[in-house]
């Protein structure tokens, strides 16, 4: 090999340890800087998770470790012993709906047909809600919503439910009427009765998750069934109205 080529090599060796040694600067930057990112990220999830308290903004019902850990080692006795109150009260709330099936008992009575859909329609209010109150817990908890939204949110949920109560009561009161031999004027019950019955649902199931925030309460543990008791007992009382007001524009007996 000739000097010429030897000096060749030596510079392209050269050449070629300089860019390994830059790579290699330049990975070292970038771990530093992923490293150093990774770690804010981390330290502004922790402090997210432990800003429970703060100033009613979302995530106020985002568990903490601490919490979660509790939840965990906690046995199954202090876990009842926590809900069984707040059941005890919704339980005690619902006995309203037997108030309101024996002020309505004559009703019941000469149109029978009413009490076939009374499950069907607490069925239905308890699922609509249940739908709402888990997207307002999901969004308070993932930091997307906040309490300040609460007007804007609620009024959203409202006409929402209100349009998918009123597709519903479109197709469930023909049906009824065409396929099971209810009598008109039930069906037209249920067609007045599904729309308000959502909306009333979507409006509870949105302002309840957000009361408890305000007042400090689990709302994981309060908003589902406090919404459920309150929509069976509207849901029941704007069932049996409806059909007085509509029985009474055919002229029906009451």
């Amino acid at each position: 090999m000739s000097p010429n080529d030897n000096k060749k090599s030596a510079s392209a060796l050269g050449e070629l340890k300089e860019t390994i040694r830059s790579q290699a600067k330049e990975i070292e930057r970038l771990k530093a800087k992923v490293g150093s990112g990774s770690g804010s990220s981390s330290d502004g999830k922790k402090k997210a998770a432990s800003s429970g308290g703060g100033g009613g903004h979302g995530g106020e019902c985002e568990l903490t470790e601490e919490e979660l850990a509790k939840y965990l080692n906690d046995p199954f006795y202090m876990v009842a012993y926590q809900r069984v109150g707040w059941l005890g009260i919704f339980l005690a709330s619902l006995s309203a709906t037997a108030l309101i099936m024996n002020v309505f008992e004559e009703t019941l009575e000469k149109h029978i047909e009413l009490a076939l859909f009374v499950p069907l329609l607490a069925g239905h209010g308890g699922n609509t809600g249940g739908q709402t109150v888990g997207t307002i817990l999901s969004a308070l908890s993932a930091g997307t919503v906040k309490v300040s939204d609460a007007p804007r949110v609620i009024w959203k949920e409202a006409f929402a439910g209100l349009m998918s109560g009123s597709i519903l009561g479109a197709f469930v009161a023909p049906i009824a009427y065409q396929m099971m031999g209810v009598s008109f004027h039930v069906a037209a019950v249920l067609f007045f009765t599904l729309p308000l019955l959502s909306m009333t649902a979507s409006t509870l199931g949105a302002i309840i998750p957000f009361i408890c925030v305000l007042v400090r309460l689990d709302p994981s543990v309060i908003a589902a069934p406090a919404m459920t008791s309150l929509v069976d007992v509207a849901g029941l009382m704007g069932y049996f109205m409806i059909a007085n007001y509509v029985f009474k524009f055919y002229g029906l007996e009451l």
